[in-house]
């Protein structure tokens, strides 16, 4: 079967978001925001939201907690290089299948976006228990860019995961 043909494939995902900034709070998380109403636009549904510090512990209590409700979850912020930047180095060792082409195609679009400036980001994605997880920078504009790849292809994933259960 051709990726064309997974495409039709449609899923109502429960999908959970993380925002992970030492200077944020809901009330001005616009990244949240952006993502959940991506969410909502593409025909799946909010599981949960939080916004947590920049810190490896509360990041991962966060995502283990909504990894147990949620289809899958999109974490933003915390990619980047600076001492502060953790959530890279606290997701990508729990992946059970790392999905290298998310973050390469991400630097790849970001670059046509913002420049060289691309690739200072560590965005990634993978799997962790059948479960779907996306790492993202944090701005407005990089989730927006990050949405627009993962929304193209979240059910075709979600189906590619879970497809020996399904023939």
């Amino acid at each position: 079967m051709g990726h064309r043909e997974h495409k039709r494939h449609r899923y109502s995902l429960r999908i959970g978001v993380i925002t992970v900034s030492s200077t944020r709070s809901e009330e001005n998380d616009e990244s949240g925001r952006i993502l959940m109403e991506e969410i909502e636009r593409n025909s799946h549904r909010i599981c949960e939201y939080a916004v947590v510090k920049d810190d490896k512990i509360e990041i991962l209590a966060t995502l283990f907690k909504f990894l147990r409700g949620c289809d899958a979850v999109i974490v933003n912020g915390g990619t980047g290089i600076s001492s502060r930047d953790v959530s890279y180095e606290s997701i990508a060792p729990n992946f059970d299948k790392e999905l290298n082409g998310f973050g390469e195609v991400f630097r790849r679009v970001s670059y046509d976006e913002i420049g060289t400036a691309a690739m200072m980001s560590r965005a990634t994605a993978g799997v962790i228990s059948g479960k779907l997880v996306f790492v993202t920078p944090g701005s407005p504009n990089a989730v927006r860019t990050a949405s627009r790849l993962i929304f193209s292809e979240i059910e075709h994933m979600w189906y590619e995961v879970h497809k020996e259960a399904n023939t």
